[in-house]
């Protein structure tokens, strides 16, 4: 026995600095078309495009910085509807001073797959990418891809 998902409802990430994150997801969200349904002192809360993100002010006895490579959350990636929205993205980022990781690029991961790679103000690694049509579904594809990672 087995069930279909209907894709993730939500991240939830925890930050050292609440007051830097707000500012740079509520651009964020706003350039995502994210409506933002919740925001207190500690959290704020955006859905769109399926999707749902909780950015939350992390307690003070747990404050340490983010490393891709612990345990734990590497990276989250956004999906776009087109490469143009990933080039719209890089421009966007780059007129809010964000941290861009990589520029908008080819990945081997699936066939035309484009992405651009960044952080948020705690060094947690965003993506968006874009993928055409079924990507790794499509009938044909080959499945023997290496496992790369991104820098």
């Amino acid at each position: 026995m087995s069930i279909d998902i209907n894709g993730i409802a939500h991240l939830r990430i925890n930050v050292s600095n609440f007051e830097a994150a707000k500012i740079f997801y509520k651009k964020l969200f706003d350039f995502f078309k994210m409506t933002i349904i919740f925001e207190s002192d500690d959290v704020i809360y955006a859905v769109g495009g399926r999707t749902g993100l909780c950015v939350s002010r992390v307690e003070k006895g747990n404050l340490k910085t983010f490393n891709q490579n612990n345990v734990g959350l590497h990276h989250f990636c956004f999906r776009a509807r087109s490469s143009s929205d990933v080039d719209l993205c890089y421009e966007f980022l780059k007129s809010i001073n964000a941290k861009i990781v990589k520029s908008p690029s080819h990945g081997p991961w699936a066939k035309d797959y484009y992405f651009i790679l960044f952080e948020d103000p705690d060094g947690i690694r965003l993506e968006v990418n874009y993928v055409p049509g079924k990507g790794n579904l499509e009938p044909g594809i080959n499945k023997s891809m290496h496992n790369p990672t991104l820098e």
